[in-house]
């Protein structure tokens, strides 16, 4: 849990709640902060206490993060007579594959995607390129840079603007006219990432869990905002979660049905998240897939397995049990 990308306070919180729920199915548990090694129990007592902050960690901070990370990565004798690591990580090396290569290399066994798959999912517009030959809905885009009057031309306003390898909705930006675009595309120049223009369709918004290969119930993510964005995932009260959502079972089906030829397509494994918009005409476009979705007892994956009958524990226990049986 942690890592050091932007989403390192998302990590944290979902780390310390996976590790209290396999304690309680059992398992002996390390809680280890890819920055700091090992947590105490008081430390784990403080940022289950603490939740997940208004804002992401601030640029300043992260450099000496890493750096402590890349030393701390190099001494995995410290975690010796681990059978299994369960990863809680969100974004950059965590989730892109890199972490997942290293643990490969070093012969361990882990939860979740592979390294292919986690850079598949990681990266947007490979994802869309992939999701379109797979036959997925996905709305059309361009890939930046690009000036203002061709997204406009093309994709016409309002239109999304994201970084590729954004998470938690972070670096996401609903431009709704000219000015905000343009402010977008100057803010977009500093985010260290390709960045995607994407076309917006307005309508309901959806998420599947897939375990295994299989779909739990349909949640409907209802936020206060326009989008579902960092605040709306993370504070209270800022997004209602229905589950199982409140839409007719042929709809249900065919999001469940999709879901699981993306996870497919994209070559994910034990568990993922896949997030979609039904238009107002009923038009089915997928966003995104997760390949290392939040992991709280109150994420939407623990959200859609309450709706399938398994608790929080019960869930952390499954994924943990695909990762063993591949050893």
């Amino acid at each position: 849990m942690g890592g050091t990308s932007d989403e390192r306070d998302v990590s944290l919180a979902s780390g310390v709640e996976v590790a209290a729920a396999l304690r309680e199915a059992g398992h002996q548990v390390l809680a280890i902060d890819t920055t700091r090694g090992v947590l105490q129990p008081a430390e784990e007592r403080a940022l289950r206490e603490g939740g997940v902050s208004e804002r992401p960690p601030s640029s300043e901070t992260l450099p000496a993060l890493r750096r402590a990370e890349a030393a701390g990565l190099a001494r995995p004798a410290e975690w010796g007579g681990v059978d299994v690591f369960f990863l809680a990580l969100h974004g950059g090396a965590g989730e892109d594959g890199t972490v997942q290569a290293l643990l490969d290399v070093a012969g361990a066994t882990y939860t979740g995607s592979p390294p292919l798959g986690c850079a598949l999912a990681m990266d947007k517009e490979v994802t869309k390129r992939l999701l379109r030959d797979a036959g997925v809905g996905t709305p059309d885009w361009l890939v930046g840079p690009v000036e203002a009057d061709e997204v406009e031309r093309t994709l016409g306003l309002p239109v999304i603007v994201k970084a590729a390898g954004g998470g938690s909705s972070l670096r996401l930006v609903l431009a709704h006219d000219r000015a905000e675009l343009d402010a977008a595309i100057e803010d977009s120049a500093g985010w260290d990432d390709v960045v995607l223009f994407e076309r917006y369709h307005p309508g309901r918004e959806f998420t599947v869990a897939v375990v295994g290969e299989e779909t739990f119930p349909v949640g409907e993510i209802i936020p206060d905002a326009e989008i579902f964005d960092y605040a709306c995932k993370y504070q209270p009260g800022r997004a209602e979660e229905v589950f199982p959502a409140d839409i007719p079972e042929s709809l249900s089906d065919r999001l469940r049905e999709e879901a699981l030829v993306v996870h497919r397509a994209l070559r994910l494994r034990d568990v993922s998240r896949v997030d979609f918009i039904v238009d107002e005409s009923g038009g089915i476009w997928c966003l995104e897939a997760n390949a290392l979705p939040g992991m709280t007892a109150n994420s939407l994956v623990p959200r859609a397995a309450a709706a399938a009958g398994l608790s929080f524990p019960e869930l952390c226990d499954r994924i943990v049990r695909l990762a063993a049986a591949r050893v």
